[in-house]
């Protein structure tokens, strides 16, 4: 893990599901330079029944030959206490509990229990929705059960807006939690993130470029005939292209790589201190607005002036190279601030006429 030139590689099949399968996929993953953990499905939650939902514990005896003939490590997903216990009898080195365990404190309270006194590295995924907190308690729970080799999991979030992703990414959830935990690991799952294989490396590459510690990348050796999630999956001889094909970049700590981004950084904090004074100039002026529509009994929202601010703001930022995705979020925020700011001067308005 403390490696940064060597990304942490974690991969194997979705699922497992034959003695043959698993052990092929082992064996040809075990020549990939990088892999260190082979990771196999046992039980599979899935949103719909009569869908295959693992092999169950009898896997785990397939993954001790995994073990005893490559070498690899083991890793499980587990979401129960009794998953934990058949884990840890089989020898299971790693464990992580999944997006629909971490959503649930009660879950995540149960398996921690369960595993107090474990001394076998834990991984975290992050929850299906975009919640840090919820993110960030999970882990809690889990170092408070006195588990202290914690890895956190980013497989992107759920939203119900149109993406090119299976799961968004959100980037700034793991960079947040980077910051608020700076020494917690951090892997990421393109498989889970992406959905569709081509876009795999894309989501590695970004990964390494954003300093991240290392991959889960899902790996079978015949993804066509797969039981779970075989549009995600990649072969062996794929995964090992892809790890070779990645721009590991430079975090060294050169003086004059230093300096450079210290000058970089100077100036970025200097148009920041701009941005603020501008932004409260605004707001200075939006409380004058405020009060001249109190007075004058003039409703708050003006949608033709709204409209007018959207458009033509917009076209003049795209003008200069910004994205009207960041334009449009960043003048949404402005304006529930300023209808926030004109509302509170209207109902103290409204408190004075009482």
């Amino acid at each position: 893990m403390n490696d940064i030139n060597h990304p942490f590689i974690v991969s194997g099949p979705c699922s497992a599901e034959t003695e043959n399968q698993v052990l092929q996929t082992a064996h040809e993953l075990k020549k990939v330079a990088g892999v260190k953990v082979f990771r196999a499905g046992i039980w599979k939650p899935r949103t719909r029944p009569n869908y295959f939902e693992g092999v169950g514990k009898k896997g785990l005896k397939w993954l001790q030959r995994v073990k005893s003939e490559t070498g690899l490590k083991l890793a499980v997903e587990v979401a129960s206490p009794q998953h934990v216990e058949e884990c840890l009898k089989h020898d299971i080195d790693m464990f992580w509990l999944g997006a629909r365990t971490v959503v649930n404190p009660f879950s995540v309270q149960e398996i921690t229990e369960a595993l107090r006194g474990v001394s076998n590295p834990i991984m975290i995924k992050n929850p299906v929705n975009p919640d840090l907190k919820l993110w960030i308690g999970a882990i809690e729970r889990v170092y408070a059960a006195g588990a202290n080799k914690l890895i956190a999991i980013h497989r992107g979030f759920y939203t119900l807006n149109k993406s090119l992703f299976r799961n968004p990414p959100m980037w700034e959830m793991p960079i947040e939690l980077k910051r608020a935990i700076p020494n917690l690991p951090i892997l990421v799952d393109p498989s889970h993130i992406a959905g569709t294989t081509n876009l795999i490396p894309h989501i590695a590459q970004k990964a390494m470029d954003l300093e991240m510690d290392g991959l889960m990348i899902e790996s079978h050796h015949r993804p066509d005939s797969a039981l779970s999630d075989a549009e995600q999956q990649i072969t062996p001889n794929q995964l090992g292209e892809l790890l070779d094909g990645l721009v590991i970049r430079d975090r060294s700590d050169r003086s004059d790589f230093q300096d450079k981004l210290a000058e970089f950084r100077t100036q970025i904090d200097e148009i920041d201190d701009e941005l603020l004074d501008i932004l409260s100039k605004r707001m200075d002026i939006v409380n004058e607005i405020g009060a001249y529509k109190k007075d004058n009994k003039i409703t708050i929202l003006q949608l033709k002036r709204w409209s007018y601010i959207i458009e033509n703001r917009i076209k003049k930022g795209v003008d200069q190279g910004l994205s009207k995705e960041f334009l449009v979020k960043v003048l949404k925020l402005i304006h529930i601030e300023s209808m926030r700011i004109q509302t509170e001067i209207m109902n103290i308005h409204k408190q004075n006429e009482e």
